[in-house]
């Protein structure tokens, strides 16, 4: 099991951290910026994600489940799990057959993003631990400005042995 990603986004939809923990072995290199351009369209009964073309990505995977709900080849009934409307705290895991993507928005519009094999556990509390590590180590740099790119060493440092842990040991415990 494996975590392939974690990218951290400001309030505004700017990328301020990513770090590319793990290159699964594919024949295209992936990259996602921020906001991500998400379209969704069925294919051979299945629903299949699409990330923007402006940057000449094309990805093709197909969207087991949005938030928990599967999505069986239908757009219609979950497409709405998708849509930032009231009461809606947008995406908080998006499943494909290849990986899954986890999010976690802070009450100050700070998200968490994480990219992880489908079968890796514990990737909520890993969430919450890269939030203490990110309130730890970045907010409390006296050097680092908000909204602002991370670039804090002890930051770095502390999330990559957190990763570690998340794939050897799984969940983390109430008091790690």
């Amino acid at each position: 099991m494996a975590i392939f990603s974690v990218y951290v986004v400001n309030k505004a939809g700017g990328l301020i951290y990513q770090l590319d923990h793990y290159a699964p072995r594919s024949d295209t290199e992936k990259t996602f910026s921020f906001p991500l351009d998400l379209v969704l369209r069925p294919r051979d009964e299945r629903v299949v994600v699409a990330f923007g073309q402006r940057d000449g990505i094309r990805v093709g995977h197909a969207v087991l489940a949005i938030n928990g709900a599967e999505v069986n080849g239908r757009l219609t009934a979950d497409g709405k799990d998708l849509s930032p409307e009231v009461g809606s705290s947008g995406i908080e895991m998006l499943e494909t057959d290849t990986f899954k993507l986890h999010c976690f928005q802070t009450l100050t519009g700070i998200k968490f993003v994480v990219l992880a094999d489908p079968r890796q556990a514990g990737i909520d509390a890993l969430l919450r631990k890269i939030y203490e590590i990110y309130s730890d180590f970045a907010l409390k740099n006296p050097f680092y400005s908000l909204e602002m790119p991370i670039r804090c060493e002890l930051f770095d440092q502390n999330l990559k042995l957190a990763l570690e842990v998340a794939e050897k040991a799984g969940p983390f415990g109430p008091g790690s």
